[in-house]
């Protein structure tokens, strides 16, 4: 199943290679846990009612296995394009391959958005014990994201170390959240017979258990981040398996294990009615004699650096097809001095601040978190699928190799939580979403246009291009 390098393959490229295997896997905590775990528990619970673990259990699942076949395609093509560069190989339709790079582009950007609503709603507030309004969150949002520009801005070195503090901040946290549990139940608190409860109240328990996935999902996500940074790591090739699955799984422990705790010391309509300060309810109830304002300034740092993160990698996917023509090269301008793509870093942060705007309400962290989830659920589709069709296409390098099932089961797990009638995902999910795809159809066409004109433009993206 896993084959490793016996020479490495390392190919030339404008950015810094400045991530180890260390660095990596603490890239893919840090991706993972933070905002889903901090901010979505108490909406998780609202839809699944006390069986809160199993959702994340489901997730994990389906997470896993795409995870594989990130592996064996960043094995053969270690590029920062990732899934969008996987979609043009297999399928050679460049409308197809910018759909996919605009919707991974952008669930990144809704997940830093999420983070940033999070930050400037729920943590901020309770960090310094103030009330703001909904417009004021709103701007402190996106004020909090025009910071975050400027850290991705200095490079992409100093962004990853800082990850690796706030990983250990956020890791903390959660520990801290496991730790009160045991105290809470060795004192006698909690209920286990809530483990097993499943919020059947309108409709079936499949149904529940469905949508509660689909939204525990977004808190899974991350470890795709980690393959557009291919081109910033030493030996890809050999580094990526250890670091994705080692990363991916401890971070799905310690979210069945909050998930557990959260279960056993509160009833789920009160988790569900805290929202996204659903673990702050659970360090008041299990332990309350604990300072809560050191968990106030963990969740506050958890989700800076989920943020940091997420806009880390959508600057660098914007990199990635500016390189491959797919968008226009000025995306892929790298500065001078700093060596950071400083335009697509003012893009993406322009289009977060957009979608803060656009996106009001006391929900809008659940809003921004389903469609991060629908999204990438709907790419994981593609690459499942573009795995098995590149099966066929030989590398001179030697790489990981996924077990055949894996990607024929990640697709249908990931059809199946992103289609309407089956997920139980509300509508503004959809909405959201097409929203979005329907900006990124408009910039193809634009981009098509301006190709024309200059005489550029192509039917087909020359996958020979593309180094192995």
């Amino acid at each position: 199943m896993v084959t490793e390098n016996t020479s490495p393959v390392e190919e030339k490229t404008e950015l810094n290679r400045v991530m180890g295997p260390k660095l990596l896997y603490f890239f893919v905590i840090g991706d993972v846990l933070g905002t889903g775990i901090y901010a979505l528990t108490g909406s998780v619970a609202g839809k699944v009612g006390g069986a809160l673990w199993l959702p994340f259990v489901i997730a994990f699942v389906v997470a896993f296995l795409t995870a594989f076949s990130y592996l064996e395609l960043v094995g053969k093509y270690p590029r920062a394009a990732g899934a969008a560069l996987y979609t043009n190989r297999a399928f050679r339709k460049p409308f197809l391959t910018f759909l996919v790079a605009f919707a991974v582009m952008c669930s990144g950007i809704t997940s830093a958005s999420a983070a940033a609503r999070t930050f400037a709603g729920t943590y901020l507030p309770a960090a310094l014990d103030i009330e703001l309004s909904d417009g004021v969150v709103v701007g402190v949002a996106v004020l909090f994201m025009a910071l975050l520009a400027v850290i991705n801005f200095v490079g992409v070195s100093h962004s990853v170390k800082a990850n690796v503090v706030l990983t250990c901040v956020e890791l903390a946290g959660l520990v801290i959240i496991i730790g009160v549990g045991i105290y809470a139940v060795g004192g006698g608190k909690g209920d286990a017979s809530r483990l097993t409860e499943v919020n059947t109240a309108d409709t079936s328990w499949l149904l529940a258990i469905t949508a509660a996935s689909s939204l525990a999902f977004f808190a899974m996500v991350g470890f795709e981040d980690s393959v557009n940074m291919a081109e910033e790591c030493r030996d890809p090739q050999r580094i990526f398996p250890k670091s994705l699955l080692s990363g991916l799984a401890t971070a799905a422990l310690i979210y069945v294990l909050v998930a557990i705790t959260s279960s056993l010391l509160i009833a789920a309509d009160d988790l569900a009615a805290a929202e996204s300060g659903a673990l702050l309810e659970v360090i008041g109830v299990g332990a309350p004699g604990f300072p809560r304002w050191i968990f106030e300034w963990i969740g506050l740092f958890a989700v800076i650096n989920s943020a940091l993160i997420n806009m880390l990698m959508a600057s660098r996917l914007l990199y990635g097809m500016a390189n491959e023509r797919i968008l226009p090269k000025v995306f892929g301008t790298v500065h001078p001095f700093r060596r950071t793509p400083w335009v697509s870093i003012v893009i993406t942060t322009l289009i977060a601040a957009a979608l803060l705007i656009g996106t009001t309400g006391t929900d809008a962290v659940t809003k921004l978190g389903g469609t991060t989830a629908l999204l990438l659920l709907c790419v994981f589709t593609v690459v499942n699928i573009a795995l098995l069709v590149l099966r066929k296409e030989k590398v001179a390098h030697r790489h990981f190799r996924a077990p055949t099932w894996a990607p024929i089961v990640g697709a249908v797990l990931c059809a199946y939580l992103a289609v309407p009638w089956l997920s139980g995902r509300p509508a503004t999910d959809y909405y959201i979403g097409l929203v979005l795809i329907a900006v990124g159809i408009l910039l193809w066409v634009v981009n098509r246009t301006v190709m024309r004109t200059r005489g550029e433009q192509r039917e087909e993206l020359d996958p020979g291009a593309l180094k192995d």
